[in-house]
C-alpha cells in the first residue's frame, strides 16, 4: 500500500458554498518532475493524436525533456480532434513517447482543430472526477487498462451544462468554463492558495468531495487555482452553504490510511494504487521510490 505522510489540517477558507483546507506535510523535497502544462509551454513536450485518424481514448506523449512529465487526473487538454480530460495521473519517463488514457469532454466535434493539444487551466468537476474515478479504477483493477464509461462522461458534462444555462456548438465542457468564467475568476480570488501547502481538501454543502496531496508544495500551488476551477462549477449549481470541520476532514484522510488498496499497473512511470473507501468514496494514489506524487479520494456528491 501506498506510504501516506502525516498530514496536518490547516484553518478554511470559504466562499459561498466551497470551503478550502490547506494540507501540510513535513515530506521531504518531493519527486523531480514537471508538470504538463509547463513542459507544453516550454516546448519540451507535445500532445498529439496518436494517428491522423485518431482514437478517442488515448492521446500520445513525446517527451522531449530531460526531466519526467506529470499529468493529472482531471486536467483538460483542448485541441485536436476533441478535448480530452485525463482519466488518472502520469508520471512520463524523460526523452520517452508515451500513451495516456483520457476521455472526451466535446461529444459534437471529431475534427482537427489543430494536431497538438495545450493545456486549458481547467479542472473536471468533482463530480465529473467521481465518474472517471470511479469507473477507471473498475477497469484497472480488472487489469483492462485506464478505461472510463464515456458515456457518463458525456452525460455529466451535458446534464451541468444544461444547469447552469450554458450552450456549445459541440457540446464541449470549456464553453461552460467559458460562460461562467467572472464567476470562476472571483472564487479562484477569494480562495487563494496558502502558503506552504502541498494538499488540498474541498467541501461543498458542508460534505468533503475531493482530497488532493502531493509530494511538494511547489506542485499544489500551482495547480491550485486549476484544481478549484471544476468544484466552482459544482458549487454554482446552487449547493447548500453549509462549512464542516476540520475533524471531517481528519477523517476523511483517516479513511486514506485504512483503505484495502490494491496495486494496479500505471499507465506511466512509478507504482498506482486503487482503493474505495465506502460511502461511495474512490481513491487513487501515484507514487515513484515509495513517494507519494500525487494521492486522490473523491465521493459522490
Amino acid at each position: 500500500m501506498p506510504h501516506f505522510p502525516q498530514v496536518r489540517v490547516g484553518e478554511p477558507i470559504g466562499h459561498e458554498a466551497l470551503a478550502v483546507f490547506p494540507l501540510f506535510t513535513e515530506s521531504p523535497a518531493g519527486i523531480d518532475y514537471l508538470l504538463s502544462d509547463e513542459a507544453i509551454a516550454g516546448g519540451t513536450v507535445t500532445v498529439e493524436e496518436v494517428s491522423e485518424s485518431g482514437s478517442v481514448p488515448t492521446l500520445v506523449v513525446h517527451n522531449q525533456a530531460d526531466s519526467q512529465v506529470l499529468f493529472l487526473e482531471g486536467e483538460e487538454l483542448r485541441g485536436a480532434k476533441q478535448n480530452r480530460v485525463l482519466n488518472t495521473s502520469v508520471l512520463v519517463a524523460a526523452r520517452t513517447r508515451t500513451l495516456i488514457p483520457v476521455s472526451c469532454v466535446e461529444r459534437g466535434r471529431w475534427r482537427f482543430r489543430s494536431h497538438q493539444f495545450g493545456s486549458s487551466g481547467s479542472h473536471a468537476s468533482s463530480k465529473l472526477r467521481h465518474i472517471l474515478k470511479k469507473s477507471v479504477s473498475s477497469s484497472s483493477l480488472a487489469g483492462q487498462g485506464h478505461s472510463s464509461d464515456q458515456g457518463e462522461v458525456w452525460r455529466e458534462v451535458g446534464r451541468q451544462m444544461e444547469s447552469l444555462g450554458s450552450h456549445s456548438p459541440t457540446a464541449a465542457m470549456a464553453d461552460t468554463y467559458e460562460a461562467h468564467k467572472d464567476r470562476l475568476a472571483e472564487f479562484q480570488a477569494r480562495l487563494h492558495y496558502v502558503e506552504g501547502a502541498a494538499g488540498l481538501a474541498v467541501a461543498l454543502g458542508g460534505k468533503i468531495v475531493s482530497l488532493d496531496l502531493f509530494d511538494k508544495p511547489a506542485t499544489c500551488q500551482k495547480v491550485w487555482s486549476r484544481l478549484l476551477s471544476g468544484l466552482v462549477l459544482d458549487a454554482l449549481e446552487g449547493t447548500p452553504q453549509e462549512h464542516p470541520g476540520s475533524a471531517t476532514v481528519e477523517q476523511v484522510l483517516a479513511s486514506l490510511h485504512d483503505a484495502p488498496w490494491k496495486q494496479t499497473q500505471p499507465a506511466g512511470v512509478g507504482e498506482e494504487y486503487r482503493a474505495e473507501t465506502g460511502a461511495d468514496r474512490h481513491a487513487s494514489a501515484l507514487t515513484l521510490d515509495g513517494t507519494v506524487v500525487h494521492a486522490s479520494l473523491v465521493t459522490a456528491v
